[in-house]
């Protein structure tokens, strides 16, 4: 079984629902946006989620100071997902970038770059690149296996980054470098749109809950693809082994805001713990088709060649679009942030917090 979740040692239980000792946010509060970025170009591409910056290039942000950076973390919250045209940088330089943006957003001194369990040992692009490649899905690499397994419905792949380790990603970036001429988009969800939504009591009754996530058929992928799964330590000292599963509660506050999200996801979300499973199957259920029949909550990103899109996934959900046949290939990295907790007091709604 995967483990409990339990308190942060920062605050009381009376205040935190969740979390761990090892694994709690630096942030004191929640940042705020002191306006570095308004010089840069950029358009809203919902009212609800996504920020396009069409000339901000990631060599110009690896030397700006730290409070760009900190904004920038601040938006990428904010707003879920951000999309920077045209990068021409390597993937050590993505590294390095969101090495310093999960560090100034306040990560654990614990956390680090994630190692996905499916990466190859002595990868030519390092441990904490991810290959996100058409012709490895085709073999049955990542969620694709539940749309042939399982359903024809491709929103069955709508999921947040690597939900199944006890401490998960915060900020994801990935870079497209080989695509389709047409085909291939990619759509995120905002967590805190879905959440604005539910009525007070749905709100109430889910921030006493918690969820199991599970990633198990990675065992078999690995399998498939050869390749040994990584039980070492996997950016986090409590994210390593094969169990592959995690507690999570159900409604998570992201430390850089102070919003609250829903945190369960179609990818690796199995069950709602402390309910019956036919009381779980209806609520996640409900859940998943706030995500994906709301598409007033959603942005959906047409790429470009070196397009990058840097997300925050405690807060939004992403699916892409298997509608091509031409190669489709790219480098993602992700950083880990907190031991998900919910914070019972201090958590607000993002619509009440903004006034709208």
């Amino acid at each position: 079984m995967p483990s409990a979740i339990t308190s942060t040692s920062s605050q009381t239980d009376a205040t935190i629902f969740g979390g761990h000792d090892i694994a709690r946010p630096q942030l004191t509060k929640p940042l705020s946006d002191s306006g570095s970025l308004q010089q840069y170009s950029h358009n809203d591409l919902t009212p609800a989620i996504g920020r396009e910056f069409p000339t901000l290039k990631i060599r110009d942000l690896l030397k700006a100071d730290d409070q760009l950076f900190r904004d920038l973390a601040y938006t990428i919250s904010s707003r879920g997902v951000v999309f920077l045209r045209n990068q021409d940088v390597t993937p050590n330089e993505l590294k390095d970038f969101m090495l310093r943006l999960t560090t100034l957003a306040g990560c654990p001194s614990t956390s680090g770059l994630h190692v996905h369990p499916l990466t190859e040992e002595g990868s030519e692009l390092g441990d904490q690149i991810s290959v996100i490649s058409s012709e490895k899905q085709k073999k049955g690499g990542g969620l694709t296996h539940q749309l042939s397994d399982v359903s024809r419905y491709a929103s069955n792949a709508w999921h947040s980054d690597i939900t199944f380790e006890p401490v998960p990603s915060d900020y994801a970036m990935l870079k497209i470098h080989t695509l389709p001429v047409t085909g291939g988009d990619t759509l995120w969800a905002s967590g805190y749109e879905v959440y604005d939504r539910l009525s007070e009591p749905m709100r109430e009754m889910l921030k006493k809950l918690t969820a199991t996530h599970d990633a198990k058929f990675f065992l078999d992928e690995a399998r498939n693809l050869g390749n040994p799964l990584r039980e070492c330590q996997r950016g986090s000292p409590l994210n390593k082994g094969a169990e592959l599963a995690a507690v999570h509660p159900v409604i998570r506050t992201n430390p850089v805001t102070g919003w609250n999200s829903v945190y369960v996801n179609k990818g690796f979300t199995k069950r709602i713990n402390g309910v019956t499973k036919d009381e779980s199957d209806i609520l996640l259920k409900y859940l998943f088709n706030m995500v994906t029949q709301n598409h007033d909550a959603q942005v959906r990103f047409r790429w470009s060649k070196n397009d990058v899109a840097i997300w925050d996934n405690r807060s939004t959900w992403h699916c892409a679009t298997y509608d091509y046949n031409d190669p489709r290939a790219g480098d993602r990295v992700c950083s880990l942030g907190e031991a998900p907790y919910l914070d019972v007091q201090g958590g607000k709604s993002r619509k009440e917090e903004l006034g709208l």
